[in-house]
């Protein structure tokens, strides 16, 4: 069968669902039927998220799961998580519940400027261009104030702009870079409307500067477009607290304990195949919260992780020490998040999220996410350097094993016994079920 088609996104939804169901299913019925078994009842609810993203077919759902105790600054507060991968919001829990008998989580948000470049091709002299930019840069400021000015009234709007001579990269390259203060909102759109401006602004006085020769007058705009790099918007969270009081169930020499730990932080400092796992465990809470607030995960992850490379090698965004007896562990981490804006006044449950955050600006929530993040990596380290991460992550996705072989309720019952005292692997999980039903 032919599997193109020409004007799709103009179907209505039944007419999208149909065609996928007839083309690429043997069995259109029951494709139809899971697509639509996932549609929400509440047709208001279900047209909001219809008109989220392009051709909607459906709802993908992920768990919403909360993780509670978390004593942050001397407040207590309950973290909503998104994210389909057992063990993380028990890990979390877990890790929260460990330090607020030790002092909480203390966070600092340490900047929070943003980055916009225009990257434009200049064919001339470089010392006219900078005569250019020094007489022009207020224009740039002027020509944005219909844009800036509600952002200003937020205490935002544009910091600075330089002009950078990328020209040792790639010939007749350089830039406008441009830093701003979103306050609460994430300012992706109002950055790159800022940028816009520049560029038009760049093309216009370039025209007319009386040092430029013909050729030099004609600067060729590449393209407009904020950075999800922000090396400038950071926080930091950390956790401390006297050697002897890291004492609990798992950890019976606290001494032993502490060493190997900062032993396992030094690893991920020095090693990238290490490392890169190291933070993926920090970005299961760091994520986990970004999406249950309806904010960019794909923009903090590729931000979060050119940071982590930021001095020529792929190291741990966390750190940890042993001073004068005292345990200490932390991480700073770039953070651009939004509280008002996008999907914070439109989806249901990130509204419900960002209040049971008690309605977080955005640098609170820049805090409570580093929080995420480093609990999750505290608690992944302890299992590393105590009993191992497998035992308890087996134990949290045996209910996927029973799901996956549709273990009823008696079986599940004798199942779970059985395994309180058995490691739990998938071939020891399947081989019970196996034998259990013969």
């Amino acid at each position: 069968m032919n599997n193109v088609i020409a004007g799709f996104s103009k179907l209505a939804k039944e007419e999208k669902i149909n065609w996928i169901a007839n083309s690429y299913f043997s069995t259109p019925q029951e494709a139809i039927h899971l697509l639509k078994n996932y549609w929400n009842s509440d047709e208001k609810i279900q047209k909001l998220h219809d008109e989220f993203i392009e051709n909607t077919i459906s709802n993908f759902y992920i768990p919403l799961g909360v993780a509670p105790n978390f004593l942050i600054n001397g407040k207590y507060h309950t973290i909503p998580m998104v994210i389909e991968e057992s063990s993380v919001v028990a890990a979390a829990s877990k890790a929260a519940k460990f330090w607020s008998t030790r002092g909480g989580f203390k966070t600092t948000v340490i900047a929070t400027e943003k980055i916009g470049q225009v990257h434009f091709m200049y064919k001339g002299d470089a010392s006219k261009l900078n005569a250019f930019f020094a007489k022009t840069k207020l224009i740039f400021f002027d020509d944005t104030d219909n844009i800036t000015k509600n952002m200003q009234k937020r205490g935002g709007g544009i910091l600075d702009i330089v002009l950078k001579d990328k020209t040792d990269l790639i010939p007749n390259y350089y830039q406008l870079h441009a830093t701003f203060e979103t306050k609460d909102s994430m300012g992706a759109n109002f950055i790159n409307s800022c940028l816009e401006q520049f560029a038009k602004t760049l093309k216009e006085e370039a025209a007319t500067f009386e040092l430029f020769t013909e050729s030099e007058k004609n600067i060729e705009v590449v393209m407009s477009i904020l950075s999800n790099y922000v090396p400038n918007c950071i926080v930091r969270a950390e956790v401390a607290c006297p050697i002897t009081d890291l004492e609990e169930k798992h950890i019976t020499n606290p001494q032993d304990f502490a060493e190997r730990f900062v032993q396992a932080v030094q690893i991920a400092e020095v090693e990238p195949y290490r490392a890169v796992t190291h933070n993926k465990g920090i970005m299961n809470g760091v994520d986990a919260v970004v999406l249950a607030t309806g904010n960019d995960f794909r923009a903090v992850e590729a931000g979060i992780h050119a940071y982590a490379s930021r001095n020529g090698h792929y190291s741990s965004l966390s750190h940890a020490k042993i001073e004068e007896g005292i345990f200490s562990f932390w991480l700073e981490i770039p953070l651009a998040l939004g509280t008002v804006g996008g999907l914070t006044s439109l989806h249901p449950l990130v509204k419900l999220s960002l209040e049971m955050l008690e309605n977080p600006s955005a640098k609170e929530l820049m805090q409570i996410v580093a929080v995420a993040g480093l609990a999750q990596n505290f608690a992944a380290l302890r299992s590393l350097t105590t009993t191992g991460i497998q035992d308890g992550h087996m134990k949290m996705h045996l209910n996927n094993i029973l799901n996956q072989f549709e273990a009823n309720d008696e079986e599940r019952l004798i199942i779970r016994k059985h395994f309180k005292h058995h490691s739990v692997s998938h071939s020891a999980v399947v081989a019970y079920i196996e034998n259990l039903r013969k």
